[in-house]
């Protein structure tokens, strides 16, 4: 029972430590924050319209490949179909 007790202890005075270090890592980590803000470069117009352009033309390219994978696929497997009920 008594190590019981001593483990409790320990327990509840590191909690305590923690929130009595509670504002003081606060602090330190809106600094970090702070810092990490300024290393934020926002884009230009150019760069966002570049981008913008390649992401629309990638998705169509994608689409467009998908549509003709799902158009053979559907096709064999519907052969495959026929194929398999007149036997």
């Amino acid at each position: 029972m008594s190590k019981a007790a001593v483990v409790e202890t320990n327990d509840s005075s590191s909690g305590l430590q923690r929130v009595a270090s509670g504002p003081e890592r606060l602090t330190s980590f809106l600094k970090d924050v702070r810092e990490e803000m300024r290393k934020v470069v926002t884009p230009t117009r150019a760069e966002v319209q570049s981008t913008t352009i390649v992401v629309i033309a990638t998705v169509f390219i994608f689409a467009a490949y998908f549509e003709i994978v799902d158009l053979i696929l559907g096709r064999g497997v519907d052969q495959l179909f026929v194929y398999l009920t007149k036997h």
